[in-house]
């Protein structure tokens, strides 16, 4: 099950064509489908998000998809499962769902906040498990709901521009064509330095005490 998920991740370019070619139009709401879990559910953070954006703008970029429909439909499922994962904490709490989640990514996503604050919101969106965890806290510590809802709406736009246009404008190079699976392990890797960095200096501070 964990190498066919691998699998899927490192060949998103392979497994979306043969969804295009399967389904059609009815993508689009895969799509929305996979960004919504992602970023609604703590217990998903392990589905792509930068990654598959990324590729549905190189699809788009070969006029195979639409990217201002993409646009809207991939930034409506960030808003709306980072709005289900705020209720999700904030009905719930952390003391049930810590059964099922791992304390150190709550705590981690903590150490977030102590930093930068409401602006978490918005940076997290680039940091993979740190985004899940985010408004799942940010509903636990009862951030009041317009405030959450704007750095997220904000958040939401900004990670989807950033990574459907780069792949919408930079997919079609032949450079990217012909090393996308290293392109999408890099953009895994890369996005998960800020977190491992952040979790590296949590354990140094704490052995000091």
């Amino acid at each position: 099950m964990i190498d066919k998920l691998i699998d899927i991740i490192l060949n998103l370019d392979k497994y979306l064509s043969i969804l295009i070619q399967n389904y059609g139009s009815l993508v689009y709401f895969l799509l929305f489908f996979v960004i919504f879990i992602e970023t609604g559910f703590v217990l998903t953070p392990f589905l792509p998000g930068d990654s598959l954006i990324f590729v549905s703008g190189t699809f788009a970029a070969t006029g195979v998809l639409n990217v201002y429909l993409l646009f809207f439909i991939l930034s409506l499922g960030a808003i709306l499962g980072d709005t289900a994962n705020y209720w999700i904490g904030n009905y719930f709490g952390e003391n049930v769902l810590s059964r099922f989640v791992s304390k150190e990514d709550i705590k981690r996503t903590k150490t977030f906040y102590e930093k930068y604050g409401k602006k978490t919101i918005i940076i997290a969106r680039f940091v993979p498990v740190i985004r899940t965890f985010a408004p799942f806290v940010a509903g636990i510590g009862k951030m009041k709901y317009y405030t959450f809802l704007s750095y997220n709406i904000i958040g939401g736009i900004a990670w989807v521009a950033v990574f459907l246009f780069s792949g919408y404008f930079f997919g079609t190079l032949p450079f990217v064509e012909e090393n996308l699976t290293v392109i999408i392990f890099l953009i895994i890797f890369v996005s998960l330095v800020p977190a491992a960095l952040e979790y590296a200096r949590h354990r140094k501070d704490r052995h000091k005490k």
